[in-house]
């Protein structure tokens, strides 16, 4: 999956995105009592770089990840636009080399809910683990196990622009908490209009599993939030309704 033409639409399509609210939640788990030039933070995932840059803009060292070049051709020039200093990288964020010792390593917007398969996706995590430094935290979110079965799958959804638009058919897989997601884009070229396809393959899992996970590969202190409201930390029995998008915070 590699957004191919989708990266040039991204950032208008995400344009009500709750950039600043990631960025806010990162910078609850930062060492404040460091300067910020020799806070490193690591960002998987980081598509056109929206969260990226606003952590650049604060002074942190951030280093961007993303599987796609198209995303990070875009979030390049939106750095440079800005006169920021990113470090761009093109790699799998479950097959991470050569990036130890950061403070902080983030994932938004359900990155996470890609890597599909349980094994790669407990690879992942280790070698996010060992990217960090000893005390470094990996910050993460993923959609609800509630918010696939009951908003997702088996949903229709299209928008009409002036020179966009879209259907996005969520259909379920094969295990619950899976979904492929079929995007067709209509976009106006003079006077006709190009067509393209697109399509997105998640899973997720209860926040019970995502736990054993993390604890297995040595995560000690992980807390977990719902929906954006970081002052409510969620407890056990966790409770998979209580929330649309979960929120992990896991020091090492």
């Amino acid at each position: 999956m590699t957004y191919r033409q989708l990266a040039k639409l991204y950032d208008f399509l995400m344009k009500d995105a709750p950039y600043d609210q990631w960025t806010s939640f990162t910078k609850q788990f930062i060492d404040q009592k460091k300067p910020a030039n020799q806070i490193s933070i690591l960002d998987l995932g980081c598509g056109t770089g929206q969260v990226t840059w606003r952590l650049a803009e604060k002074g942190y060292q951030v280093t961007g990840v993303d599987l796609s070049e198209d995303m990070l051709t875009e979030a390049s020039a939106l750095a440079n636009e800005k006169n920021l200093h990113v470090q761009w990288l093109q790699q799998d964020i479950t097959e991470l080399e050569g990036l130890y010792d950061y403070d902080v390593i983030v994932s938004y917007c359900d990155v996470i809910n890609y890597i599909t398969d349980p094994d790669k996706l407990m690879q992942g995590f280790q070698r996010i683990y060992d990217s960090l430094d000893q005390s470094g935290v990996f910050l993460f979110d993923v959609h609800s196990m509630n918010h696939v079965k009951n908003e997702m799958v088996d949903q229709l959804f299209s928008e009409v622009y002036d020179d966009l638009s879209y259907i996005w058919f969520c259909y379920p897989g094969e295990f619950e908490g899976e979904m492929t997601h079929e995007l067709t884009f209509f976009i106006k070229d003079s006077d006709q209009y190009q067509r393209f396809d697109e399509f997105h393959h998640q899973r997720t899992y209860p926040i019970s599993t995502y736990l054993t996970m993390l604890k297995e590969v040595g995560f000690k202190d992980i807390k977990v939030f719902a929906d954006f409201q970081f002052d409510e930390e969620i407890i056990e029995p966790f409770d998979e309704s209580e929330g649309d998008r979960f929120f992990f915070a896991c020091r090492k």
